[in-house]
């Protein structure tokens, strides 16, 4: 069960948008992301590796817990928004559930659930 300090510094991380750190940091080895029902995929060296790839495609993002985070036992459940700009100008902004199963101080597993069509990209404004 992660205490609630290392579940506010995990938020902090992502909230600082130092996606990369915070998996390196957080995550197990053998973590695994599910976003929505497709399969799990890792371990935490291709989970940081793709964090690497979308953040480089991104000029910009800001990361906004939505408070509070929900904890039972090693279970947490947050709510995130997320806001992107893109190398091209345009925008996304994507607002999912994350729900996790924490190893002591680490996330086991986490799967996302959002709407897909968040990804629409808006032009430029």
């Amino acid at each position: 069960m992660p205490s609630a300090e290392t579940i506010e510094r995990f938020i902090a991380g992502i909230e600082s948008n130092d996606h990369v750190k915070a998996v390196e940091e957080f995550y197990t080895e053998g973590a695994t992301m599910r976003e929505n029902q497709k399969p799990p995929r890792g371990p935490r060296s291709a989970l940081v590796e793709n964090e690497r790839r979308v953040l480089a495609r991104a000029k910009s993002v800001e990361s906004i817990c939505v408070r509070p985070a929900f904890v039972a036992g090693d279970r947490v459940v947050m709510r995130w928004i997320f806001r992107f700009v893109w190398l091209d100008g345009t925008t996304s902004e994507l607002e999912e559930i994350s729900y996790q199963r924490w190893e002591g101080e680490r996330v086991a597993e986490e799967q996302f659930f959002y709407d897909p069509a968040q990804f629409v990209r808006k032009p430029a404004a």
